[in-house]
């Protein structure tokens, strides 16, 4: 035999759930990190409409963390300037961070050392970017126990960081430039290039003479027309393939 449905406690249920959502989204309106509610972080700079998103990951060093306009910084993102708090780093800022820029969930920006990531550059989840890099030159030390390695690292403006990508120190990559998912970046990319690996190399790039080489297998998407509305869009899709190979066949008005 079933058993009979408690529809007092289903309700109950149901009540406490809603109640744990709302308190979560009021946590995360009310925990992320923007100009106007700093949430007590002393960040170098952060621009209009920037918002670090809550739950945070681990942030410090923030005198010396420079955030642009309208960049989003996801959930458990974490932020570090330094090799540990409470540093006198001078008068210079570490990691700058341009405008418009997307820092996928739980990505890592460690900047020991000068880290510059320039704007509209958008990270998928779980990107590490470090200048620092343990050290083995001594057999009989612990890796650990040894002095690190630094170097600045470099990403030019308009590139496309893929999911787990690790860009390592000294790395200078160039402007518009895709990085694939699970790539491990090191040394010069040069611009409009897309690099995919470990270790990362050139796999496709673009030049004024020669354009895409090796050719793109895809055509180029085509931007929605500039006037077209939801409800034309909407039209569309439900046209089937006939209706479609049609409308392609039509001659453009002149």
């Amino acid at each position: 035999m079933p058993k009979r449905k408690n529809t007092f406690s289903s309700w109950r249920q149901g009540l406490a759930q809603r109640a744990v959502h709302a308190a979560w989204s009021w946590a995360q309106r009310k925990g992320s990190v923007t100009a106007e509610h700093p949430a007590g972080f002393r960040f170098g700079a952060i621009g209009e409409a920037t918002r670090l998103a809550f739950p945070l990951g681990t942030v410090f060093g923030e005198p010396w963390i420079r955030l642009g306009s309208h960049c989003i910084i996801a959930e458990q993102v974490t932020l570090t300037a330094g090799l540990m708090p409470d540093l006198d780093l001078g008068p210079d800022p570490i990691l700058r961070i341009g405008d418009g820029v997307v820092l996928g969930r739980g990505s890592h920006v460690i900047a020991d050392t000068t880290v510059t990531i320039g704007s509209d550059c958008y990270f998928g989840p779980y990107v590490y970017v470090t200048s620092t890099n343990h050290s083995y030159d001594d057999p009989h030390e612990p890796i650990g126990r040894q002095w690190p390695r630094m170097e600045p690292v470099e990403i030019g403006p308009g590139c496309w960081i893929g999911t787990g990508a690790v860009i390592l120190p000294g790395a200078r990559i160039g402007r518009n430039v895709v990085v694939a998912a699970g790539a491990v970046v090191r040394g010069t990319v040069p611009d409009h290039a897309v690099v995919a690996g470990a270790p990362a190399r050139v796999v496709r790039r673009w030049t004024p003479d020669d354009g895409w080489q090796p050719p793109l297998r895809t055509p180029a998407p085509v931007p929605i027309p500039d006037g077209t509305t939801p409800e034309q869009l909407r039209a569309l899709a439900e046209l089937d393939e006939t209706a479609v190979a049609r409308l392609t066949a039509l001659e453009p008005e002149s």
